[in-house]
């Protein structure tokens, strides 16, 4: 909706279930040609805060990168490398009140829209509307729509 070729693919370990999982996104206004792990990441975007503990979430991070994780406590508390921009963002708490359920995704989408402007929150907006159609589809879009924009606008 921005004009721009996105490309995501995930990269499961050999554990069945209960496993880190990493994805991969490419957000370009050219087409996209490489088909290959990103080893060198402009932004890391961390759901899961245990796994600041577990994982080496940092590994090929740009030296003037962006992380975003999903946590209540404060940037520095989190004790990361400081070569990148760390910003805290408790998407948990956003989902919960609007989900009643951890499902924390969709706000982190809101996240990475203010922070980075790749992606402009009119586009995640019509990108929801589109995922999810019908009667019960519009009430889960109106849902996301509202936890995207919450934390879109705690952060501008």
């Amino acid at each position: 909706h921005d004009g721009k070729q996105c490309q995501s693919f995930p990269k499961f370990g050999v554990e069945r279930r209960g496993a880190p999982v990493e994805t991969y996104v490419r957000i370009d206004k050219n087409p996209i040609n490489i088909r290959s792990q990103v080893y060198n990441p402009d932004i890391v975007l961390v759901l899961d805060p245990t796994l600041i503990s577990t994982v080496d979430i940092a590994k090929g991070i740009k030296k003037d990168g962006t992380m975003i994780v999903n946590t209540g406590k404060k940037p520095k508390d989190l004790k990361l490398k400081d070569s990148f921009k760390v910003h805290a963002v408790d998407a948990t708490e956003v989902a919960m009140n609007i989900f009643k359920r951890p499902i924390v995704n969709t706000p982190l989408l809101g996240a990475f829209s203010a922070i980075t402007g790749i992606v402009s929150i009119r586009s995640l907006q019509k990108a929801i509307d589109e995922k999810f159609s019908g009667t019960k589809g519009k009430k889960i879009a109106d849902q996301n729509k509202k936890a995207v924009k919450a934390v879109y606008d705690e952060i501008k």
